[in-house]
């Protein structure tokens, strides 16, 4: 009669509760030790690249009004910048440079005393460690403000090239370990390659701008490096930010080039784009969290609208998430400080 009893009641819940569910993916996400047991995506110090503005002059650390917390600062200032990044764990900077003069040539960019030439020894006398890698582009440097030599008002591919190779040799003979030419010229990384190489430096790495988009997300940074173009745009070079198949197709171009590692440029809008390249290349992959992405986080963040550590962590998981190995983000240092906080 027991026995009985007990088949009927299991027979009833069976029946009442046909719906419920053996496999409960909940399980493991019932406390912030199993969440991070099971973790796929993993953010530490290491995935960062923390660009930095220079400027000439003295003591000069001045935060740039549309990226709170992103400066400009002299070379003498730089030591302090390199020894925190050091710190916190962060392997890498990423230099521009704003020169003290402009012209149709861009003579500064090349100058074996520029800005950035300058900026490089320091770097490498306050930690030889540190991974320096330096932005190879002529629109900061040329008074018209595009990335190449102006003829009869278009850009001269071609002749744009020797200087970009002139510029990444000037940088390499300084110290730089890895160039990342971001002007987007048909062949800029083969010129590079070939350029270093007929100077000796064989071991100078380059980091291609492969997937670069003509975004409206370079905003604030125009402001940062005082590069806007004096007339037109980017888009005859910078790639339409509808194309997805032309993304690999330029990847293709400076993976053959001889690229060591490339990039995709911006990060957050063009996610999809990261994900292709990764499934697509073995080669170190790169993507950069752009001066409007960071932006707009902090502008949110000032107005109460959004919380900035949460937000800005979801959105580099994103990126690392998609198939980035390296972020270059002016996140970083606040990054790897919340990233702390929660170890602890």
């Amino acid at each position: 009669m027991l026995e009985q009893k007990i088949q009927i009641a299991s027979s009833a819940v069976t029946q009442s509760t046909p719906h419920l569910p053996r496999v409960r993916p909940r399980r493991t996400r019932r406390t912030e030790n199993l969440r991070a047991l099971v973790r796929e995506t993993e953010l530490n110090a290491r995935d960062f690249v923390y660009p930095l503005f220079i400027v000439h002059g003295s003591n000069v650390r001045e935060e740039i009004t549309s990226m709170p917390g992103v400066y400009h600062i002299s070379p003498d200032v730089l030591p302090r910048e390199i020894e925190e990044i050091s710190e916190l764990g962060i392997p890498a900077v990423l230099l521009f440079g704003l020169p003290a003069y402009k012209d149709e040539f861009g003579s500064e960019d090349y100058d074996d005393h520029g800005i950035v030439q300058e900026a490089i020894r320091v770097c490498k006398r306050v930690d030889p460690e540190t991974i320096v890698m330096t932005d190879v582009c002529m629109c900061q440097y040329t008074s018209h403000g595009h990335c190449g030599i102006v003829r009869n008002g278009a850009i001269d591919n071609d002749e744009t090239l020797k200087y970009l190779g002139m510029t990444a040799v000037s940088h390499a003979a300084a110290g730089a370990d890895i160039v990342a030419p971001s002007a987007m010229m048909d062949g800029q990384v083969g010129a590079i390659r070939a350029a270093l190489d007929a100077q000796g430096f064989t071991d100078t790495a380059i980091l291609a701008y492969a997937a670069k988009f003509a975004s409206s997300f370079y905003g604030p940074f125009r402001e940062a490096a005082d590069s806007p173009p004096q007339f037109g745009d980017r888009r005859q070079y910078q790639m339409d930010t509808a194309n997805a198949r032309d993304a690999l197709r330029e990847v293709a171009l400076d993976v053959e080039e001889g690229a060591d590692m490339v990039m995709v440029k911006p990060a957050l809008a063009y996610l999809d784009i990261i994900r292709r390249v990764r499934d697509a290349y073995d080669l170190p992959l790169a993507a950069y969290n752009v001066s409007g992405e960071y932006s707009m986080v902090k502008a949110a963040a000032h107005n109460g609208w959004l919380d900035e550590q949460k937000v800005t962590l979801e959105i580099l998981t994103a990126v690392k998430r998609a198939g980035a190995d390296v972020i270059l983000t002016y996140h970083a240092k606040d990054a790897v400080r919340w990233l702390k906080q929660v170890e602890r």
